[in-house]
């Protein structure tokens, strides 16, 4: 029992270091794998965003468009670069050598990001870069700070800023004069806010593309999800059924003990 405690506390200790390090609250998101709509919609947002500097390069267009209902045709057409074939592998033409010029590191191939980081990190992290003058790009990211990537959702979003409020005295990160005995003194500047008429879609319609993005990404970091699922039903079923059979067969054997 206690190698059993050793085990899993060793095995937390990653998620409790990245809880440590990253102070930002992360909200859950509830994702849906079976959900074509959505699947088709986020891998749209992925190719159209995200595939100018990263990588799917664990999936080819053929797989993504049979598991997500799209045709080759169209496959090819709307999502997949000129002159590519449905064969082909999710890969960008960036070199890991000018990556790392322009940004300093090279961009991750994304396959696995939602096994390794999470969903509601990745939801969190796509909605939380705001504005920030002293970065390369002009912008920083509260889940991920001195992040160096641009904000490639920004004309959908909007631009993001940090806006501060009143909080009890001592939980704030900016000292203020507030009346006698105030409970209210300090500010917590730590409160994304987006500038109106800055984007081309509400926060309602930012965070439910975010979410299909989300739901694509979890997908692709497991595409055999949806067949386990489907296989452990038939399993669970089979096993039901042997269990009766193994019960019937049992009553037979010892009824004349009895």
């Amino acid at each position: 029992m206690k190698t059993l405690c050793l085990v899993l506390l060793i095995a937390l200790l990653p998620a409790l270091s990245f809880a440590g390090e990253h102070g930002a609250e992360l909200e859950s998101v509830d994702i849906d794998v079976s959900d074509k709509g959505a699947l088709q919609d986020g891998a749209q947002t992925f190719v159209n965003y995200c595939m100018g500097c990263h990588s799917a390069s664990f999936q080819r267009y053929e797989r993504v468009a049979d598991d997500l209902g799209i045709s080759h045709e169209l496959m090819l057409e709307k999502l997949a670069p000129a002159g590519a074939k449905i064969g082909d592998h999710m890969t960008i033409g960036m070199q890991p050598a000018d990556a790392k010029t322009w940004f300093g590191a090279a961009p991750p191939d994304l396959t696995l990001v939602a096994r390794v980081r999470g969903t509601d990190w990745l939801y969190g992290y796509l909605r939380s870069f705001y504005e920030d003058p002293t970065r390369p790009w002009g912008v920083n990211n509260s889940v991920l700070p001195d992040v160096a990537m641009p904000n490639v959702l920004e004309g959908l979003q909007g631009r993001q800023r940090l806006g501060c409020q009143q909080v009890p005295r001592g939980e704030g990160d900016k000292k203020s004069d507030g009346p006698a005995g105030s409970p209210l003194t300090d500010q917590a500047c730590d409160q994304l806010m987006i500038m109106p008429n800055t984007g081309t879609l509400t926060e309602e319609q930012f965070n439910e593309k975010i979410k299909n993005l989300v739901t694509f990404l979890a997908y692709s970091a497991n595409p055999d999800k949806l067949q386990h699922q489907r296989i452990g039903t038939f399993v669970l079923l089979y096993l039901a059924v042997l269990f009766i059979l193994a019960y019937l067969l049992k009553r037979e054997f010892w009824k004349d003990i009895h």
